[in-house]
């Protein structure tokens, strides 16, 4: 692969569930975008987004994108209408067994892979602290987003929701390392959000444990500040989280993927280029930007620091490498 190509392997921008998206379209062609998220932008039916998502592939070449989107259940569920179930929130999912929640992954996950997603951006593995606390928890409690208000509850339905996912040959991102359930703003709309709690030996860190140790392949980078193990870096952009903590303490093999860095309000400060080098500097694998505009400048500030400078450079291929690996395991790849 050419070094564009490579690089290119490292970005998921936002494309339309339905019809063409021409600015996702240019972002695989032009820049070589390995991954898109699809966005739901109404109701739409599995037959309608199996037909933009295979319409995306036809442009990628002997590569095929990771199509993914955000199939959590309740008030997080991008894809709705005819063929896809109505999924119950994490909390109403946490009542059940995990063995039950793991059969009703695999037939969600299913109605995914029928609608040509095999990524899902779910499940949450963070932890909110108490009912109590959880209306004060924007990103998670006040959305029902946590499958309980206790690390063993959360790391056993989340392990089974991922496993059910990868029953039906979908792959799983448990999301946000290293948490936000203890903090009290939204990094898509707040900036200076910091957890003051976490540690780096934390409890709260069993659900990602315990579900990377059972093999789940993503796990995607919380961008809220950390206070008492980075408190100069959000987590995204942060060596001693992202290769100290996920890749390190935890032994995490996979593909470790950012949240939205395009329009979040946390990272605004960043410019856009340096957003994207920072994550892979720190040991990230996939630059995730829903606005696709974006693109170009994350880009090519990659691709700049790489030619000049060799450990970044090595930073960028180890990432392809971890990201073209998923591919394998998922059939995407042809040559």
């Amino acid at each position: 692969m050419r070094e564009a190509e490579r690089i290119g392997q490292l970005f998921m921008v936002g494309a339309a569930a339905t019809g063409t998206d021409q600015a996702a379209t240019t972002a695989i062609t032009r820049f070589h975008v390995g991954s898109v998220i699809l966005m739901g932008q109404g109701p739409t039916s599995i037959a309608r987004t199996a037909g933009a998502a295979a319409g995306l592939q036809r442009h990628a070449g002997p590569i095929k994108l990771f199509v993914a989107t955000d199939q959590e259940g309740g008030e997080v569920q991008r894809l709705h209408g005819d063929g896809f179930s109505s999924i119950p929130s994490a909390l109403h999912q946490g009542a059940e067994s995990p063995a039950n929640l793991r059969k009703d992954a695999r037939r969600w996950g299913a109605q995914l892979r029928a609608a040509g997603v095999n990524l899902d951006l779910a499940p949450v593995a963070d932890t909110v602290p108490s009912a109590a606390f959880a209306p004060s928890n924007p990103p998670i409690g006040a959305l029902d987003r946590e499958f309980g208000f206790d690390p063993g509850t959360v790391a056993g339905h989340a392990t089974a929701f991922a496993q059910g996912l990868a029953d039906a040959g979908v792959d799983a991102t448990l999301k946000h390392f290293p948490g936000l359930g203890r903090v009290t703003g939204n990094t898509d709309s707040t900036s200076g959000v910091t957890d003051r709690t976490t540690t780096r030996r934390d409890p709260y860190l069993a659900p990602f444990a315990e579900a990377v140790s059972k093999g789940t392949p993503f796990v995607m980078m919380s961008t809220a500040y950390y206070g008492r193990i980075d408190p100069g870096r959000p987590a995204a952009f942060s060596p001693t989280i992202v290769t100290g903590m996920l890749r390190g303490d935890l032994h995490f093999r996979g593909v470790v993927i950012s949240d939205d860095v395009g329009s979040a309000a946390q990272v605004a400060a960043f410019a856009p280029g340096a957003r994207a080098v920072d994550f892979v500097a720190a040991g990230g694998d996939m630059v995730l930007t829903v606005d696709s505009s974006l693109i170009g400048q994350m880009a090519a500030a990659v691709l700049a620091r790489a030619r000049s400078d060799i450990g970044f450079h090595a930073l960028v291929d180890a990432a392809a490498l971890r990201v073209l690996t998923a591919k394998k395991a998922r059939g995407l790849l042809s040559r």
